[in-house]
């Protein structure tokens, strides 16, 4: 028995809460999906064509661009874009340590240098103060990565870029439709990438991206490298790459991307759930978690964040990362090394410490579950695990 003096403990019966449910989008959407696939079966054009350049279309209009291409990923969007600007061997890319693997790895695979800048720590993109000083003659392109929904700082970016002539790629791929100062992610620098991994915002059935741009030069050059460097049937001006977006992957996107602004919609609502949620646990005001930014930390300038993750600085992260597993709660942690200490980085000569924000937010960082069909009871459900974690 428990003291007259204090309540017993409410037991919390235990619920699943997965960290992505594709299942339940895709129950909403069956029919509509199978239709549109149905359509290519019929016609037997699997590569590129009429789906393929519906999207491209439907997507340019959506983002605001002049022209988008559909490419085979994200990380061929990355790779094919900085071919298109010329990037070659020995060339410098400044980009962030704390990003997918992929957005370094394309620069690497054409044997040009990442060069890393450390972050912000509220909003996990790439610190604009520390850009300038990375800036070499050998600096050829930068890459800024829009982490988790979130754009990074563009004025300071883009000022930077137009000093030095320096091109921009924006790495999108987690944040198609979020917006900087009124204009979507992906249109603001010289080209920019969206990832369609079934996990994103807007996903296919397996890989898939796009590159936007506005520059018809760049369009033309992209088309070309993405297709083995050929624009006419077995004549190859340049070395390209099979990078071609496939017809199924198009129609399966170009269903979802009708619901894409309420799905985001739903996760920024879900994200401000949870922001109050955790203030009234007292869970921020002790320091034990730490929400989303959802304002830049300078300026205070409004910033349309479409949540791919939402991603909590939590202390004793592991340990409440276990506690949430055993109680049926799915989280992630994106990402627990960062670039510059990845064993194949080595030999660009970083080491632990270079990077203190970066490092510290490996460290601390959890994505817990913000997907669009999640029901209220799951969403109690999350805070009340994550509270009784904190008062145990």
């Amino acid at each position: 028995m428990f003291p007259e003096s204090k309540a017993a403990p409410r037991k919390i019966p235990k619920m699943q809460v997965p960290l992505l449910d594709l299942k339940a989008q895709y129950a909403r959407i069956r029919e509509e999906i199978k239709s549109a696939v149905d359509e290519v079966l019929e016609s037997q054009v699997f590569i590129l064509g009429p789906k393929v350049e519906s999207l491209e279309k439907n997507v340019a209009a959506y983002c605001g661009a002049k022209h988008a291409v559909g490419v085979s990923s994200g990380t061929d969007g990355l790779l094919v874009a900085l071919m298109a600007l010329g990037v070659t061997s020995g060339d410098e890319v400044i980009t962030t340590p704390f990003t997918f693997f992929a957005t370094a790895g394309a620069i690497a695979r054409l044997s040009a240098i990442p060069v890393f800048v450390d972050i912000d720590p509220v909003t996990y993109n790439i610190e604009p103060t520390g850009l300038e000083r990375a800036i070499s003659v050998r600096t050829k392109a930068i890459i800024p990565v829009h982490l988790f929904g979130q754009c990074a700082e563009m004025d300071a970016i883009m000022a930077l870029s137009r000093k030095h002539g320096i091109p921009l790629v924006e790495d999108a791929a987690q944040s198609i439709g979020a917006e900087y100062k009124g204009r979507k992610a992906g249109t603001l620098g010289t080209i920019g990438v969206f990832s369609f991994f079934p996990s994103k915002n807007l996903g296919g059935f397996g890989d898939g991206g796009m590159v936007v741009t506005d520059d018809p030069a760049l369009d033309e050059r992209i088309r070309l490298l993405r297709h083995h460097g050929s624009s006419r049937t077995y004549h190859h001006s340049v070395v390209g790459g099979n990078f071609r977006l496939d017809a199924l992957q198009a129609a399966v996107l170009g269903v979802k991307l009708r619901y894409l602004d309420g799905w985001s919609a739903a996760r920024r609502e879900n994200a401000r759930f949870y922001d109050r949620r955790f203030e009234e646990c007292g869970l921020t005001e002790r320091g034990r978690l730490v929400c989303p930014a959802a304002v830049y930390r300078t300026g205070g300038d409004p910033n349309y964040h479409i949540y791919n993750q939402y991603t909590l600085r939590a202390g004793d992260r592991d340990r409440l990362r276990a506690f949430l597993k055993d109680a049926g709660v799915g989280s992630a942690v994106y990402y627990p090394v960062p670039l510059h200490l990845q064993e194949c980085f080595a030999t660009l000569g970083y080491r632990s410490g270079d990077f203190p924000e970066a490092e510290r937010a490996a460290e601390r960082v959890l994505s817990i579950p913000v997907y669009p069909e999640l029901s209220m009871k799951q969403k109690e459900y999350v805070v009340q695990r994550i509270a009784e974690f904190y008062e145990k």
